[in-house]
């Protein structure tokens, strides 16, 4: 069967982007694909982090996880730090991966910002680690968002230029995959903007310890303008709000944002948020309130991640090895 690898890092308050852009696309590819999945927790220190709230945001998304319905025991969670091999694979890989191709990362540039000098080191060489996430289990496709696909290509970089290198086949050329209406969730108090939880406002974002009154008020205050909703998705040009509103209905709903507007093109914008309020309530209700069930019970969170771990270091740890034949690593134990 094909596998599958992806992860999120643990950074805290998980919002509607993270669900729709990813979480629910796990649990959905179960059926077709070996998958696993990750707490990138490495990934996550490439900026400063509290270490109380590093480990409290790892088992938020490991909770987060399995409310969205992904099961454990036909896959594997797990966070990063507890498998060596990713950062060894990750040195391995820092010595293939060019300086050319890093320099033209768009997201090391987005959060270096205008610091570049004193961004980590770990932030510049993130894409490398990656490669090393997706490629110690010889994943064969990654479900990514229209702002990682950059890092994908990279890692196809990677590994054919390893497999040239060292003259052995021995990772595959990986494929992406990318589902669905909002793939990409914006802001809702700014249309031109990814839905983002660093955004300071709090109505930027719905997550998933938001109640339903919450929801309900963050979507009545979320950014709009003064026309009828557009008959046609021809009637986006200009109108960022709108079309963000509308994709996430359509894939809150599974359907396209055409069928939406068959049904609401034409109506006033408070009529269709109230729509779009209860659909939220609806399908995310659940989901956040399995969360914060699990979050409770830190104990069975961490023994879903012991166990994942020591599954995934099993199918690691004998890659990492051909891996270190290939360069040339003497292994005298």
């Amino acid at each position: 069967m094909k596998r599958i690898f992806s992860g999120v890092q643990p950074t805290g308050n998980l919002h509607l982007g993270n669900y729709l852009g990813a979480i629910r696309n796990f649990a959905r590819l179960q059926d077709d694909y070996e998958c696993i999945y990750c707490v990138v927790d490495m990934h996550a220190i490439t900026m400063w982090q509290d270490p109380a709230e590093l480990q409290a945001n790892t088992r938020e998304v490991t909770a987060t996880y399995l409310a969205a319905g992904i099961d454990a025991k036909r896959h594997i969670i797990f966070n990063q730090s507890q498998v060596p091999a990713h950062a060894e694979l990750a040195w391995v890989f820092n010595c293939v991966t060019r300086l050319g191709w890093l320099n033209r990362m768009t997201q090391f540039k987005d959060k270096a910002g205008k610091h570049r000098e004193n961004a980590s080191a770990g932030l510049y060489v993130y894409p490398a680690l990656m490669a090393a996430d997706i490629l110690l289990y010889k994943a064969t496709h990654v479900p990514v968002g229209e702002d990682q696909k950059q890092h994908l290509e990279l890692t196809r970089d990677v590994a054919q230029k390893f497999n040239n290198d060292f003259g052995k086949d021995i990772f595959p050329i990986v494929e992406p995959l990318i589902y669905g209406e909002a793939t990409r969730v914006m802001s809702l108090r700014d249309g031109a903007k990814k839905m983002s939880k660093s955004d300071p406002s709090d109505y930027s974002r719905i997550t998933f310890t938001d109640g339903p009154d919450e929801i309900a008020q963050k979507i009545r205050k979320a950014k709009t303008d003064p026309q009828p909703l557009p008959d046609s998705t021809d009637g986006f040009e200009g109108r960022p709000e709108a079309a963000n509103l509308i994709t996430i209905y359509a894939a809150l709903a599974d359907i396209t944002a055409d069928d939406v507007l068959a049904d609401y093109g034409g109506q006033q914008f408070s009529d269709f948020k109230k729509a779009l309020t209860d659909l939220a309530v609806e399908k995310l209700g659940p989901v956040g309130q399995e969360m914060q069930r699990l979050m409770a019970d830190p104990a069975y969170v961490d023994s879903i991640l012991k166990d994942g771990a020591e599954r995934a270091e099993a199918i690691a740890r004998p890659i990492l090895k051909e891996v270190y034949e290939a360069v040339g690593f003497l292994n005298v134990r």
